[in-house]
């Protein structure tokens, strides 16, 4: 079981509340063990793989293609035992049933055959075991990425490139809940349980955190004590101090996400889908 203050002390600088709820989700989905194999397939940075060595004794290892992404995870994870390695989704490096599970999060809509993609997944993945995926929702949440939801409103298509390309920057499709399971079955695998995450935000939160606030921390714009309370890998600098402004915005944020608790009721839009799924048996 996920010691549940620990992973809140990982998350304490989390400003994107839908990354916030996937962490989550993904890592109650894998319920990690001891021994377990498990692959993060497009492990990007690495922040998933730092929340599964910090809190559990699985043993892991990152995949992706994007080479700085990688050399950073590869620092933020020295001294882990993590093997972190450069490869393409649609050709994993792995002989068959390598892993007792995989998660795959925000990744499938990048890749141009998504199909392929799930295929390696389930040939690299033992018999009976766990796929977790997360991507983003065809029917978006206007208060997640409004720009996005106007464009498709006022042009019928959405913004796919630039800065404020949001939640369609670099993505071949978004998925709604009965495709990404259709998709998972076509290939295989058995749903175990499907959720649709985080309707509530802070409105502009993509625009907010990834086009601003990621493009700062990128070029090295913000000042070490900003970095301290808002860098995703440095929370354990960030004090929690009820006096530092940037505090405020965070719990601005979360309030927000806590409509998301409060209110169960079903929505027409939200950020993710994410699937629990079983390799199933090879008679098919």
């Amino acid at each position: 079981m996920i010691n549940e203050r620990a992973l809140e002390r990982l998350l304490r600088n989390e400003s994107d509340v839908a990354y916030k709820r996937r962490v989550r989700t993904m890592l109650e989905f894998l319920e990690p063990a001891p021994g377990d194999r498990i692959l993060d397939c497009g492990c990007g940075m690495g922040f998933y793989l730092k929340c599964l060595t910090s809190l559990s004794k699985a043993t892991c290892t990152g995949l992706d293609y994007d080479a700085q992404a990688l050399a950073f995870a590869r620092e933020a994870l020295a001294g882990r035992n993590v093997p972190i390695v450069r490869g393409d989704a649609l050709h994993l490096p792995y002989a068959d049933a390598s892993f007792d599970k995989i998660v795959c999060s925000e990744v499938l809509e990048h890749l141009p055959d998504d199909r392929r993609g799930l295929a390696e997944l389930r040939r690299v993945l033992r018999p009976g075991g766990l796929l977790c995926v997360t991507v983003p929702h065809r029917d978006y949440s206007f208060w997640y990425d409004p720009i996005n939801r106007m464009a498709e409103g006022l042009f019928g298509r959405p913004i796919r490139e630039g800065p404020f390309a949001g939640i369609w920057a670099n993505h071949h499709r978004l998925y709604r809940p009965d495709e990404l399971v259709a998709r998972l079955e076509e290939a295989g695998f058995e749903v175990v349980e499907v959720r649709n995450l985080t309707h509530y935000c802070f409105p502009g939160t993509q625009t907010i955190v990834y086009t601003f606030g990621k493009g700062a921390i990128e070029r090295g714009l913000l000042p070490e004590a900003i970095l301290r309370s808002t860098h995703r890998f440095r929370s354990e600098d960030n004090a929690g101090s009820p006096l530092n402004p940037i505090n405020w915005v965070l719990a601005l944020f979360r309030a927000f996400d806590r409509l998301n608790t409060l209110d169960r009721s079903e929505k027409r839009t939200y950020a993710n889908v994410a699937v629990k799924a079983r390799r199933g048996s090879d008679a098919r």
